[in-house]
């Protein structure tokens, strides 16, 4: 049972949401529409997105090539959208966590949820849950490493209807990794509540193990296909219990 909680900060993919449904659905509508970026460059955030896809993609081949002395420094290569294209599509089928990609991904989903085309799904348990906690004065945010407006379309355009209403905060990648201390530290110092007053739920161990040794307070959700492996677990967010 949980002691003194103020703030609930919880993950998505398989904490909220199916991971099969980020990997079966979300995933593959990405990399199938992915050259309707081409027309969309004209938008800032979108054009802001490239330049950082370019930076990033100089500084990995650099890196992978400072050993070597007769090629030219990729730093002097220009890319055009082509390669642009080439290069997202690469990190989306490696799952890269990269900002840029994340940022351009939500871009793409808000076309398809905004049309009905994807209904973001969520967890029955999930918006009774979130109902009873602002309820009883506790605030409730998102951590995922899919960016801020990646979570706002999943929960906006839910199964179950718009659930942003419960939520008060985005956490993404541009705080910091999912399991660095750091990050969690900075989430705490962000939401002006201390750590210990600070629930975490996520399905992943190691990111657990960094909010724990931030000081929060932690529980591992054990959906489908996962295993409990983290000192307290639930199969349900209507397991999760509180007291003063």
């Amino acid at each position: 049972m949980m002691k003194n909680i103020k703030y609930i900060l919880t993950d998505i993919e398989g904490t909220t949401t199916s991971i099969s449904f980020v990997t079966d659905i979300l995933f593959p509508y990405f990399r199938e529409n992915i050259s309707k970026l081409k027309e969309l460059k004209h938008i800032p955030d979108v054009f802001q997105a490239f330049e950082e896809t370019i930076d990033l993609a100089k500084q990995i081949e650099n890196k992978e090539e400072k050993q070597s002395f007769d090629k030219t420094s990729v730093s002097e290569v220009s890319f055009d959208i082509d390669q642009i294209i080439a290069t997202l599509l690469k990190w989306s089928l490696e799952d890269k966590k990269i900002t840029p990609l994340k940022t351009l991904q939500g871009i793409l989903w808000e076309e398809a949820y905004k049309s009905g085309e994807i209904s973001g799904h969520i967890y029955e348990d999930v918006p009774a849950a979130f109902e009873t906690w602002k309820k009883e004065g506790i605030e409730i945010g998102i951590f995922s490493s899919g960016s801020i407006k990646a979570q706002k379309l999943i929960f906006g355009y839910s199964v179950f209807g718009d659930l942003t209403k419960y939520l008060s905060n985005y956490f993404d990648t541009t705080t910091g990794g999912k399991r660095e201390i750091e990050t969690y530290e900075k989430i705490s110092e962000n939401l002006k509540i201390p750590a210990e007053n600070i629930l975490f739920l996520s399905d992943i161990v190691e990111e657990l193990d960094a909010a724990d040794k931030a000081g929060f307070q932690t529980i591992q959700l054990v959906r489908t296909g996962n295993t409990a492996n983290w000192k307290q677990t639930v199969n349900s967010f209507s397991e999760i219990l509180f007291k003063s």
